[in-house]
């Protein structure tokens, strides 16, 4: 099992960006400022996108497992492995739905709750967001500090 960074045709994996965020517009504003790691283990099982948005403050802005192979420690192992990648990180940013198995999974990674940006689905996306049959309005941001 290896992490690759991908440096050119991040477009490439755009099914499995689509996982994460579902609006390629969306997907867009961050990709080519981003950096992109795919986790390979026989074959791609995971992906994220990182941008440095402050000093020493990160972002992660995508993350995705392949559905086969989620619940199965890729996500996690990405995480971790960003995390340390950027040794001048003393911050990691998430957001994402306020949906309990998302909120879960990230702070089984470490992550805690920072602030809310109010109806950002609603305002960015073009069409109602769901995960887990719950409709997306604010986006919650989790942090990790080290």
């Amino acid at each position: 099992m290896d992490v690759i960074k991908v440096v050119s045709d991040k477009k490439k994996y755009l099914d499995l960006l689509l996982l994460a965020d579902e609006q390629e517009d969306m997907i867009d504003k961050y990709l080519e400022r981003g950096e992109m790691f795919v986790l390979n283990d026989n074959g791609v099982k995971a992906e994220c996108v990182v941008t440095k948005e402050a000093d020493n403050v990160y972002e992660l802005k995508n993350i995705a497992v392949m559905p086969e192979y989620q619940r199965m420690g890729y996500g996690k192992l990405l995480i971790e492995y960003v995390f340390n990648f950027y040794t001048d990180c003393s911050q990691m940013l998430v957001g994402t739905g306020d949906v309990p198995s998302a909120l879960s999974f990230y702070t089984n990674c470490g992550f805690t709750e920072s602030h809310r940006k109010k109806n950002f689905f609603i305002d960015n996306y073009d069409h109602p967001m769901y995960e887990d049959d719950i409709q997306l309005v604010d986006m919650v941001y989790l942090k990790r500090d080290r």
